[in-house]
């Protein structure tokens, strides 16, 4: 069964661009993962400080890898200080029989 969740965070004032840098590197490099359907990153039109990230991975397993990659842990060191959170907020979701 797919993995799909809705991960959400606000970057902090001033820090925009490089929340901006750090995802795009991010996604291009989790897009790559095997067992990686979407990771889509997209910012709030009301509030464009305000980052929401559709991921759908192809099963638990492959998320459970995402969650273990290498560079998991740097990306997320390096976007603790950018953003107003202690860490993204994170919704799973079903999907609508």
């Amino acid at each position: 069964m797919k993995k799909t969740l809705l991960a959400e965070f606000n970057a902090c004032e001033g820090a925009e661009d490089e929340v901006a840098h750090l995802l795009r590197e991010y996604a291009r490099t989790v897009r790559k993962e095997v067992g990686n359907l979407s990771f889509e990153v997209y910012t709030r039109a009301s509030s464009p400080r305000a980052y929401l990230i559709f991921e759908t991975y192809q099963d638990e397993a492959a998320f459970q890898r995402h969650l273990t990659a290498q560079y998991a842990d740097p990306f997320n060191t390096a976007l603790a200080p950018l953003i107003e959170e202690a860490a993204s907020r994170l919704t799973f979701l079903d999907p609508e029989s």
